[in-house]
């Protein structure tokens, strides 16, 4: 059989198995449903997470001896568009915290069998949720000079320090940590990548609030936390390519659905145009500045869509740190704002409310939306970070930040 025929004939099975095991009730709510909040509020979705979960299709190109599908990109690609086509979406990526996007692959590049055999397999069922210890107070920017510390106790790791911006810590089982552990080594040599429990007492959590009114983000106090000796992903005191390895992953998985406005958007910008700005007598968007430079949008979005795509399939089995991510990362970041600066201009006075009955709930969300999007130019390395890498290792520009 064809590689055409072997595909066409996996989009029959994988059709077939969305009929009989994602929920109808639930088409088109992914956006709505997969927020932490609502996550064991809805039966449909908890039904529908434990279907995909078991079937390694929530991660459809991981390998299937860990519970992922085993699937070629082809394949993954043919199950989002049936799932596009019915209204179904993957929640897993969302559900599991940094699992899925960030720490699964890291563990599936560095991780030992052990810790392969004993992490990989809740991610992929969408069963534990997984936070980031990365910055710190005095560590963002320059993340090398973090001093959140572990030590070697014989049988474990003794964990003191402080860490910031930890997305979920506050609803996470694990969390994968960057820490010191040799205090002589210069500062990129001394440190380790660490995974430890969160369900322990020498671990709190306190959650902060943003300007877009919520927010995913925790400052996390580790006071005598415990690590198992066989946590430390990678080599002892190599956590500094590790940690890069998984900003990379991280770049990657801010590149794509927001920007493009995500399987689950359910309105475009040319809709909102049209019911906002209205249309001409031929049916087009009655302002032709504005349906420019949507247009412009459009086609920097599908750009940035595509060769992220690209990039993913060329790196997909080379464990080499790319500066391709920050490139990337800085697209996304560049026409996710643009989506909501044209978003609140079609809106026009709709677009000013934070709450009340005189706005529509898209709207309100929109507002909080382009407030809680100001932070993609910081979050996962900042635009200026992004550029420096860009700068030295693309362009081979001499070094002129901190050196470690």
């Amino acid at each position: 059989m064809s590689d055409d025929a072997n595909l066409e004939s996996f989009r029959e099975e994988a059709r077939a198995w969305l009929a009989d095991n994602f929920p109808s009730a639930i088409s088109g709510r992914g956006a709505e449903l997969v927020g932490m909040e609502s996550v064991s509020r809805d039966p449909d979705l908890e039904k529908w997470r434990v279907a995909l979960g078991e079937k390694g299709w929530g991660t459809p190109t991981w390998p299937a001896e860990y519970g992922g599908g085993g699937l070629s990109q082809k394949q993954a690609q043919i199950i989002d568009q049936e799932m596009r086509k019915i209204g179904a979406f993957n929640p897993l990526p969302v559900m599991a915290g940094m699992g899925i996007t960030m720490v699964g692959p890291t563990i599936l590049e560095y991780g030992t069998e052990a810790q392969k055999q004993k992490h990989i397999p809740p991610i992929c069922r969408g069963d534990v949720f997984w936070a980031l210890g990365y910055s710190e107070p005095n560590a963002g920017s320059d993340l090398a000079s973090l001093q959140c510390k572990a030590e070697d106790k014989g049988d474990h790791w003794l964990v003191n320090g402080q860490k910031t911006w930890t997305s979920g810590a506050d609803h996470a089982q694990w969390i994968g940590c960057l820490v010191r552990t040799d205090f002589d080594a210069p500062k990129r040599d001394g440190i380790s990548f660490l995974i430890l429990d969160m369900d322990q007492p020498g671990i709190e959590t306190r959650p902060i609030e943003l300007i877009g009114g919520s927010s995913p983000f925790c400052e996390t106090f580790f006071n005598d936390a415990k690590a198992d000796k066989d946590e430390v992903l990678g080599e002892l005191n190599g956590g500094w390519t590790v940690g890069k390895r998984l900003l990379q992953h991280e770049r990657q998985s801010q590149t794509g659905a927001r920007a493009s406005g995500g399987a689950a958007a359910k309105v475009t910008l040319q809709d909102l145009a049209l019911k906002y700005v209205g249309a001409d007598d031929d049916g087009k968007l009655a302002d032709p500045d504005l349906r420019a430079r949507i247009a412009d949008h459009l086609m920097k979005a599908q750009a940035q869509r595509l060769t992220t795509q690209r990039v993913i399939a060329e790196a997909k089995g080379n464990h080499k740190v790319s500066a391709a991510a920050s490139i990337l990362k800085n697209a996304a970041s560049a026409v996710s704002q643009e989506k909501d600066e044209l978003t609140l201009e079609i809106l026009g006075h709709q677009g000013l409310g934070w709450e009340g009955h005189d706005f529509q709930d898209h709207e309100l969300a929109a507002v909080r939306g382009w407030l809680s999007a100001k932070a993609m130019s910081i979050y996962g390395g900042s635009f200026e970070i992004q550029n420096n890498i860009i700068a030295k290792n693309i362009l081979g520009l001499p070094e002129t930040t901190q050196k470690g």
